[in-house]
C-alpha cells in the first residue's frame, strides 16, 4: 500500500473527503462506484468498481473466440482499464489505463467506425504503430449505465473495418451486458 501523507477526518455523517488529486490520478468522478474492503488489521481499503471485471475471464473467452472468426485483434475494456484481449497484443494491451479519447468515445454512448488514418489511441501509453489500425468501438451498456466497450481491431494497415465488423461488435457488446445483469 502507498502511503500519500494526506490525513481527513470523518463527518457527523460517516463521509470522508477523496483528495481532488487522488481522485484525478485515479480517474474518480462523481457518481463511480467505489468498493470497500477490510482487513484483519483495521485497514479499509477503497477499489474502483468494475461490473466488467466481474466477468473477466468469460469476457477473455470471449475475445479468444471473436478474434477467431473476424481475424481481427479483439478487445473488452471497462470505464478505465483493458481487461481482455486476444492474441499477440495481449501482453501490450492487457490491464493498461485506457485513453481519454477512447473513454469519450464509450461515454458518448454510439458505435463508431474509425479508418487507419482517424484510429485513435486506445491506450494512455499507447503505442501509435500497434494501436493506430482501422477500428470498430462499441459501448458496452449494463442496466443502462455505460460499463465499457467492445473494441475489434485490424491487424494489418491495408483491413478496413465497416458494417458488418460494427454488428459483431454490437453484438458482443449486448451479449456481455446481459451477462452482468444476470
Amino acid at each position: 500500500m502507498k502511503a500519500t501523507g494526506v490525513v481527513r477526518r470523518i463527518d457527523d455523517l460517516g463521509r470522508i473527503v477523496i483528495p481532488k488529486e487522488i481522485r484525478k490520478t485515479l480517474r474518480i468522478k462523481e457518481g463511480s462506484p467505489l468498493e470497500i474492503f477490510t482487513e484483519k488489521e483495521g485497514d479499509i481499503i477503497l477499489r474502483k468498481y468494475s461490473p466488467i471485471g466481474e466477468i473477466s475471464n468469460f469476457s477473455s473467452e470471449y475475445v479468444e473466440s471473436l478474434a477467431k472468426v473476424t481475424d481481427l485483434i479483439a478487445i473488452v475494456t471497462d470505464k478505465d482499464t483493458i481487461i481482455a484481449v486476444s492474441g499477440t497484443q495481449k501482453k501490450d494491451l492487457l490491464e493498461q489505463s485506457i485513453s481519454e479519447e477512447l473513454e469519450k468515445i464509450i461515454d458518448k454512448r454510439e458505435s463508431v467506425i474509425l479508418e487507419q488514418s482517424k484510429a485513435i489511441m486506445i491506450t494512455e501509453k499507447g503505442n501509435k504503430e500497434k494501436e493506430a489500425k482501422s477500428q470498430v468501438i462499441v459501448p458496452i451498456i449494463s442496466e443502462s449505465e455505460v460499463t465499457g466497450s467492445v473494441i475489434l481491431m485490424a491487424k494489418e494497415d491495408s483491413i478496413k473495418l465497416g458494417k458488418q465488423e460494427e454488428q459483431i461488435a454490437k453484438i458482443a457488446a449486448n451479449f456481455l451486458g446481459n451477462q452482468m445483469e444476470i
